[in-house]
């Protein structure tokens, strides 16, 4: 029975109809949130040769959210990604890219990126300004982000809420260059962000 019930509210969690959410930020209980390493996604994308984007993504992400439900604009944000995670289609490029020739992951085994401002543009988009440091060089950023909508987990009774962002660097300001190939790679690096913050009960 027990197996049925746990069957029965993972069905539930996954085929929720969207209406479910709602995108009033404001409906989301103001606290302290952590992002969901298994809903929570970090892509990138270079151009190769001109041709074609590449992607590739970290697959362990952690992350810290203060929601302020009256004033989103006063909220906290602290992201973190594991750079030994990432992963592209190729196994022998992913070896190559967190080693010592690109992002030293032994070295500099996390990416941070700190929220220094918020700015609301409309009910469900904003941009968040930040600092992102990658191999301990630390250059601002600005996300273009949109509140996708908040529901209550059946999972676990907690409050969840998602947000989409996306911004484009330049990997020579990050010191990600000389390899033997970077003639082939564009400057710009698109990141491409998906997060589920959940709230922590106290």
């Amino acid at each position: 029975m027990r197996r049925l019930l746990f069957a029965i509210l993972a069905a539930a969690s996954v085929f929720m109809p969207a209406g479910a959410a709602s995108s009033d930020s404001k409906q989301a209980p103001t606290g302290r949130y952590a992002a969901d390493p298994r809903h929570t996604q970090v892509l990138f994308s270079i151009l190769h040769q001109g041709t074609t984007n590449y992607y590739g993504r970290f697959d362990r992400t952690t992350g810290t959210l203060n929601y302020d439900a009256a004033e989103p604009e006063k909220s906290a944000l602290t992201v973190n990604i594991d750079m030994a995670s990432l992963s592209t289609p190729s196994d022998s490029l992913n070896g190559v890219l967190t080693g010592p020739a690109v992002f030293d992951a032994g070295k500099y085994p996390t990416a941070v990126f700190t929220a220094t401002s918020i700015a609301r543009t409309s009910p469900t988009t904003g941009k968040i300004t930040g600092n992102l440091t990658i191999k301990n060089i630390t250059k601002p950023v600005t996300l273009d982000v949109t509140f996708h909508g908040g529901a209550m987990n059946p999972m676990n009774d907690a409050y969840s809420i998602g947000f989409a962002a996306s911004t484009t660097i330049k990997r020579t300001d990050f010191g990600l260059t000389g390899m033997r190939w970077e003639p082939l790679v564009s400057d710009d690096v698109k990141l491409i962000i998906e997060v589920l913050f959940q709230q922590q009960k106290d």
